[in-house]
């Protein structure tokens, strides 16, 4: 069966940096775009950037500069390195496959002081 398992997340305080991961099992990976999504409380679920197969990113706004998303199709593995991070980063990221048919269980990134 497929599996997505991020990995990564914590407790950062502002300014720093976080790289999350998301391992994927039971599909062709190299052959699936792959988003990384996140939910604050109280707020509805936002894409924060995704990753073509070919290598094509994109980025919301609020995140543009400061994270990079990434790959590594011999690991199955796609990458979320957010640098500079803000209070307003805090919630749960989750990965997904880019119909978003497939999704992890989520990870919590807390930026607090």
């Amino acid at each position: 069966q497929v599996q997505l398992v991020e990995s990564g997340g914590g407790l950062v305080q502002p300014g720093g940096s976080l790289r999350l991961s998301c391992a994927a099992s039971g599909i062709i990976f190299s052959l699936n775009g792959m988003g990384w999504y996140r939910q604050a409380p109280g707020k509805e679920r936002e894409l924060v950037a995704r990753i073509s197969t070919g290598g094509s990113t994109y980025y919301a706004d609020s995140v543009k500069g400061r994270f990079t998303i990434s790959r590594d199709n011999a690991k199955n593995t796609v990458y979320l390195q957010m640098n500079s991070l803000k209070s307003e980063d805090t919630a749960v990221y989750y990965c997904a496959t880019w119909n978003r048919s497939y999704w992890g269980q989520g990870t919590q990134v807390t930026v607090s002081s």
